[in-house]
């Protein structure tokens, strides 16, 4: 089980609301912290990995589940 500091439940939001959630989060989170994402938007998986990899964040673990995907990003 990975430990995380807040948890977003983005469940029945498109693109770009997922996203917007995760970028407010992460600037307000310290700098090693951890943010857990739910989400349903089945294109959410392509946003946070491009965003993820521009901002310069770390993408720990996603797990793709039969109706979400679970994501945990480390803020860098």
């Amino acid at each position: 089980m990975i430990e995380f500091n807040l948890e977003i439940d983005a469940s029945g939001l498109l693109c770009p609301l997922p996203l917007l959630r995760l970028k407010k989060a992460l600037m307000a989170m310290a700098s090693g912290e951890v943010v857990k994402v739910i989400a349903t938007d089945p294109a959410a998986h392509l946003d946070f990995g491009v965003y993820v990899d521009q901002a310069g964040h770390q993408m720990i673990e996603f797990v793709k589940q039969a109706e979400s995907q679970v994501f945990y990003i480390m803020k860098k």
